[in-house]
């Protein structure tokens, strides 16, 4: 009956810090102080009983046993199973330094099958993973080493590697932000960051998409050779303006033919940056 009463205690102690917020109306923190009564009185305990107050909040054990028990598997793990699974963990941590990321990634694995609520293990293969070219399954670790341990700063820089790895920009930016959150002179999470903040800038831009579409590249390629072709300088080349003009238009029909969403988030850009331009020379 002990441990019944330390629980209804949090609770009472809950809705008692539930009733005092202005998220709820009169009638709403009313009803939560007639709760508050009636556990009082079928449990007979009283504001006085503070010694069945126990050490942490019933929201964050709640949060605790939510994140270990329905996200992770629950972990029975025996001493030896510890041991074993930290061995593992160097072995893996060897073959990193061979490069031989395949066998690193199976001694995490057994690893984590030993002890599956260690965050270290879960990081160091997602490490391997996007050694391999896995980012996915790596983005997935991390997540995982971040369910366990949500100030783990390595597991957030290396889910933004990854999330760099597969264009993901603004999500790598965040988890970058993060780690530094948790680790201010990590100079590796810096330079990433800014790396990321580039990218996401230069994917922003509708005439940097453009010119980072394959079918553009190609195109544009194909522009530069009809251009340049002719048997000597001045004739069917650079020098020879019209020819230019020529590909140039032709260029722009294709793109228009294939990519007709392109070319028109091309213009609004290129307006918005005219009207913004007008705008500055009579503010």
């Amino acid at each position: 009956m002990s441990s019944i009463k330390h629980l209804v205690y949090a609770v009472i102690r809950f809705l008692r810090e539930q009733s005092q917020m202005d998220a709820y109306t009169s009638d709403e923190q009313e009803s939560l102080e007639v709760a508050i009564q009636c556990l009082e009185t079928v449990f007979k305990i009283s504001p006085e009983d503070t010694h069945l107050a126990v050490s942490q909040p019933l929201t964050e054990m709640f949060s605790n046993s939510f994140c270990k028990n329905d996200i992770l598997p629950l972990s029975n793990s025996v001493p030896e199973d510890v041991g074993k699974a930290d061995q593992l963990k160097d072995e893996g941590n060897n073959h990193m330094k061979e490069e031989n990321y395949a066998a690193a990634v199976d001694c995490y694995t057994q690893a984590i099958e030993l002890d599956p609520n260690n965050a270290v293990y879960y990081c160091n293969r997602a490490a391997a993973q996007s050694k391999l070219g896995h980012y996915t399954d790596a983005i997935k670790d991390c997540e995982k080493a971040i369910a366990i341990d949500s100030k783990y700063s390595k597991a957030y820089g290396r889910m933004g590697l990854a999330l760099t790895a597969i264009n993901k920009f603004e999500e790598a930016v965040t988890s970058y932000q993060k780690a530094l959150d948790l680790d201010p002179e990590n100079d590796s999470y810096k330079s990433n960051l800014k790396i990321a903040e580039q990218k996401l800038r230069e994917v922003s831009s509708p005439a940097a998409s453009l010119m980072q579409n394959p079918q553009v590249q190609q195109l544009m390629s194909g522009m530069m050779t009809n251009a340049i072709g002719g048997p000597a300088a001045g004739v069917g080349g650079l020098t020879d303006l019209s020819s230019l003009i020529q590909a140039g238009q032709q260029f722009a029909q294709q793109i228009q033919q294939q990519n007709p969403e392109l070319i028109e988030q091309l213009r609004n850009h290129i307006r918005s940056r005219s009207f913004s331009s007008s705008t500055e020379e009579h503010s």
